[in-house]
């Protein structure tokens, strides 16, 4: 099968002047910069021209004119018995499907050093979850105009619902509400990327893992990067604290930040808590089974698959005015003051708008 192509965070070198540039084939899975936690390669330089990364390295990138007219691409069909479809298939399928899927057993797509796969987030992974966006949790978005077109930011928001499903609607919310179709890189725990096939869609989404040179590295080449700081604490809580901002850690996240001048926006979701109440957490249970937490909640265990249906709560995301982190001194990121204080404040901007969210809910279920 042909190489497809690796979009590099970095300008190309100069092959007069450089070696050959390095490629892998569509299965070979993330490369070795998005595998390793500590990365320590060259930094890239901010994308020029008001252009996102993908665009400054030739990547294809769609965009439309509006979210509302952008095409949502048919589910893709299964396969015929031995997992491969047959030219008769293929031909029965709308043409830009068609397409797809030849670029695609061609070989003939674009990935960056992370692993992300745009045109496949695009097309499938986004299509799988936006469902669940449009009709099931009839999401609502305000504030986007606080989210910059083509520049870094950092997004960061409460987590909570035993599942992470608020991380996936706002990726939704981003690249389907926001003019500009931001892709949100998400930073993700270790047990993520450790889950078989999870940590490989991860991967091909644009997400990595929760460090600090991969996020200096995604925000310095002007993407829109996403940490919610809670973590398991947030997701795992007992519905007895829904809406409580749990810890925000020690704050790396704000470092990052500090090291690369990007913005941080504080971001508000309502409704996350309520489509998995967790009554109960079986710790005993969930040190065999190696997870965080074992949520008991009404319909959990005892409907057995059933029971991991999300309620139908009505959600409302808001992402809050930034604040800048350009104006603090050199070496403002190592003071544990000034990263302390800051992570108060990105906390306390996003406990106050779940308050003022929450009195203007009608209802849960909206």
């Amino acid at each position: 099968m042909p190489d497809a192509d690796v979009i590099p965070l970095v300008p190309e070198p100069d092959p007069e002047r450089a070696g050959p540039s390095t490629s892998r084939t569509a299965h070979d899975g993330p490369s070795k910069a998005a595998r390793r936690v500590g990365n320590t390669g060259p930094q890239p330089t901010p994308r020029a021209g008001g252009r996102s990364a993908q665009e400054a390295a030739g990547a294809r990138v769609d965009a439309p004119a509006s979210a509302d007219l952008r095409p949502v691409p048919p589910a893709i069909p299964d396969p015929g018995p031995d997992g491969v479809w047959s030219d008769s298939e293929i031909a029965a399928l709308d043409e830009p499907f068609r397409d797809f899927l030849r670029r695609r057993l061609a070989g003939d797509y674009r990935v960056d050093d992370f692993g992300f796969d745009p045109e496949l987030t695009d097309r499938v992974l986004l299509a799988m979850v936006r469902p669940l966006y449009r009709s099931w949790f009839r999401v609502e978005v305000t504030g986007l105009e606080n989210v910059p077109a083509d520049t870094g930011a950092l997004v960061v928001a409460n987590h909570s619902g035993v599942i992470a499903l608020d991380a996936l609607m706002t990726q939704v919310a981003l690249h389907d509400e926001h003019p500009a179709h931001r892709h949100l890189r998400m930073l993700g725990a270790n047990l993520v990327f450790q889950t078989p096939f999870i940590g490989e869609l991860a991967r091909k989404a644009g997400h990595t893992l929760a460090c600090h040179p991969d996020a200096e590295r995604l925000l310095s080449a002007g993407e829109l990067v996403g940490v919610w700081p809670e973590g398991f604490k947030g997701i795992g809580k007992p519905f007895s604290q829904r809406y409580k901002l749990q810890r925000f850690g020690r704050g790396g996240f704000v470092t990052a930040a500090l090291r690369t001048g990007a913005p941080i926006i504080p971001t508000a979701i309502v409704g996350a808590e309520e489509t998995y109440p967790m009554i109960a957490n079986v710790k005993p249970l969930a040190r065999i089974l190696g997870l965080p937490y074992f949520p008991v909640t009404p319909s959990f265990p005892w409907l057995g698959p059933m029971g991991m249906v999300p309620l139908p709560t009505k959600w409302y995301i808001h992402f809050g005015e930034p604040i800048p982190t350009e104006g603090y001194p050199e070496g403002a990121s190592d003071d544990p003051m000034v990263v302390f204080n800051l992570t108060d404040e990105v906390r306390e901007q996003i406990q106050q708008s779940l308050y003022r969210m929450l009195v203007a809910r009608p209802s849960v279920f909206g």
